[in-house]
Order: C-alpha cells, then structure tokens, then sequence
C-alpha cells in the first residue's frame, strides 16, 4: 500500500487524477476501520490532512459551506444554530474520540446507509461539491448516494465542501440503537421545517441500500398543512395527519434483516420516529415568536437526538 500526502489542495487533485483508485483518508474513522478488519485493501492511500481548506467553513446569506474534512465536534460547537438537525445527528456520531475526527465528507464519501449525517443533510436541503481537475460540478444530496456504500463520484473527484441550507425552522432528529453511544444506527430519521417556503422535509437513513427522502410522505404532509392553514394558525398538527405521515415514511422504507435489526422493527421505528419528530419540531415552531406566521428564523436543537 502506497500512502500519498499532498501538501495542497491542487496536489490532492493531481494525485487523484494520477491514481483514480486512491482512497482519500482525513479522520480515517470509516477506512481504518475496514482495513484493520482486512475488508478494504487499497493500493494507494490519499491523506488529505494537510489540506487545511477542508477543515473551514463559511456561513452564507442562505447556506453554510461545509469543508469536507470539518469534524463534527466543531459542528457542534459552531453551527447549531445555522445547522441544528446536523448538530444533533452530530451529537450521536461514536466517542467524543470519533467525534474529533469524523467528518461529513467521510460520511458521503463511505455512503453507507446508517451513516449519522444523512437524514439531516437529506432533511436541511444539500448539495456535494466535487472536484476533479476538469472542474467542479454540485452534486444534490438526494443524487448522491447510488447504491451501498456507493456514491455519484467519478473515480478522479473528491469532496471538497457541502452546501446546506441554512435552517429557516426547527430541525430533529431521531436514532434508534442498541445503546446510546458509540453504535451504529439500527435506523435512522431526520426532520426540517422550511416555513419560508411551507415545506417540509424529511430523511430516513439506515432503512434501505441507500439514505432517503420519503418524497411520498413529505408532499402528503404538505399539502396537509396548506389546507389545514397549519402554518398560519399554528394549531397542533392533528393526530390523522402525524399517523398517515408516519405510515407514508414506514411504507417508504425497504430495509434487510441484520444483526442490528429485522426488516420489519426498521419498518415499525421508521413510523414511530417520524411521527415523533413531526411533533416535537411542529411544537417548537408552535412555541417560538412568529412561529405562525409563516417564517422564522433559526432551528432548534431541543429535543430528540439519539432513543433506544
């Protein structure tokens, strides 16, 4: 095994474009963790450490730019308030240790379906920068994923940023393990609401090959909310309404029998979770000044995060 280090980000994309089949590394908490257990032996290691442009972020009028290599504790402890469904997928991502290290890059980059990052990002609205030398292209979050630990890179790009919307509502998000620390989801729910635009969206991770929208659910619910003049009036969101969303998200689902899990627990949780996520950030929308008015800014980090 050949261990590459470039010292810049040009250099990073020339030695991809040399060796198509490098495996970036940055925290390593995915591949070490493969080639420990000899599942991953590549023939090239790409360490992007030094490239210090992928550790830095920069918050926008409407998104926030995410380096790829950002761990999630300086998520966390900078952009709960930009990103508050992700600071709380955050919060649920292993040790403090792993923490540390992971990033949302490595999240993509590995695609696995119980990767913490997704339902948030899949929730907030994002885009994959990826960058070859022939260019820069966006990739939309919902495009990215392809398959099991598959994703939409070409074999000379790497992952340079996400673009995230910043929260304009309450953002949750849900995780059922078998414990509550240092677990690998058994599956996974994320939640955002968009009152500028009188919308919601949702993702589901961990239940089916790859992490996803339940667009079904989602357009049911908000054409609920419309009819009902929910964002106006800002009555509780009635118990028909939550259970239908749930049973859209459930039936949306199409997950394995594992170790961690049978197909038809993911099934049943995935409803549960929706329908509790729906609840405590319509709650919160409900509860905050302007919350009926149809906008308001900022998220919520109150609530949810990480059930057993």
């Amino acid at each position: 095994m050949e261990f590459l280090r470039p010292a810049s980000w040009e250099e990073a994309l020339a030695a991809k474009a040399e060796h198509p089949t490098a495996v970036p590394i940055a925290g390593g908490t995915d591949v070490m963790v493969e080639i420990n257990f000899d599942h991953r032996r590549p023939e090239y290691l790409l360490d992007l450490n030094r490239v210090a442009e992928l550790r830095e972020w920069e918050t926008g009028e409407q998104t926030v730019r995410l380096g790829a290599s950002v761990p999630y504790t300086k998520i966390i402890e900078n952009l709960r308030a930009e990103l508050p469904g992700l600071a709380l997928a955050g919060h649920t991502v292993g040790s403090p240790q792993i923490r540390n290290r992971g990033s949302v890059g490595g999240n993509l980059g590995a695609a696995s379906p119980a990767g913490d990052s997704h339902p948030a990002l899949l929730s907030a609205g994002s885009e994959v920068e990826a960058v070859s030398v022939r260019g820069t292209r966006m990739i939309p979050v919902e495009e990215f994923y392809t398959g099991v630990k598959r994703n939409a890179l070409a074999d000379d790009e790497l992952i340079r940023a996400v673009h995230i919307r910043k929260a304009d509502g309450p953002q949750q998000f849900s995780k059922i393990g078998t414990r509550n620390a240092m677990v690998i989801a058994v599956c996974a729910f994320g939640i955002a609401l968009h009152p500028s635009s009188r919308t919601v969206r949702a993702g589901v991770g961990s239940a089916g090959p790859t992490p996803f929208r339940p667009t079904a659910a989602e357009e049911f619910l908000n054409a609920a909310l419309e009819e009902g003049g929910f964002w106006d009036n800002g009555r509780t969101i009635t118990p028909s309404v939550a259970k239908q969303f749930a049973e859209l998200c459930s039936g949306a689902a199409s997950p394995i029998d594992d170790v961690r899990g049978s197909a038809k627990y993911r099934r049943h949780a995935v409803g549960v979770m929706a329908r509790r996520t729906l609840g405590w950030a319509w709650e919160s929308y409900r509860g905050r000044p302007g919350g009926a008015s149809g906008h308001v800014n900022g998220g919520s980090t109150e609530g949810g995060a990480q059930c057993a």
